[in-house]
């Protein structure tokens, strides 16, 4: 059997996160068009209710980011229900993923797609990301520090 170190694995780990994220960035692309965050999509809306602040970024809740949101989260958690086994440590991991994922997929929404660019990759021109700093939304900041509190518990 072959098995990389826990260095290889979190470098094989972040490789996989990278890749996930281009290519499910480029369908959301094919999906959403120039018109970010679902706002032309054929979905339900919650545009206000006070646990968006809190848990959302005060971005709208829709059904499409509802049942994506679901489905990573499944798909980043099968290979513990592949192999059989489930550790704090492994859901750390599996946790620390997703938050990443999120992160890297977004930012390359805005990179891959043809209507932004990453020069347009901006607080003006991005109204459903509320809240920035140093230049990116504060979800990334605050999805990344998390992620890499899970990633160093893991690893």
């Amino acid at each position: 059997m072959f098995e990389l170190s826990h260095a290889g694995q979190f470098v094989a780990t972040l490789a996989a996160i990278v890749v996930a994220a281009y290519f499910f960035a480029r369908v959301e692309v094919e999906i959403e068009g120039d018109a970010g965050w679902a706002a032309n999509l054929p979905t339900w809306r919650i545009e206000e209710h006070p646990l968006l602040d809190i848990f959302w970024g005060g971005r709208a809740l829709t059904g499409y980011h509802a049942w994506m949101f679901s489905f990573i989260g499944v798909i980043f958690h099968f290979p513990l229900a592949f192999v059989g086994r489930w550790s704090l440590p492994l859901e750390a991991r599996a946790l620390g993923a997703v938050m990443l994922f999120w992160i890297v997929e977004d930012w390359l929404w805005f990179v891959v797609n043809p209507a932004f660019g990453w020069r347009r990759f901006k607080r003006e021109l991005v109204p459903w990301h509320k809240r920035w700093f140093a230049g990116a939304p504060v979800d990334y900041w605050m999805f990344g520090v998390v992620s890499a509190l899970l990633f160093w518990y893991a690893y």
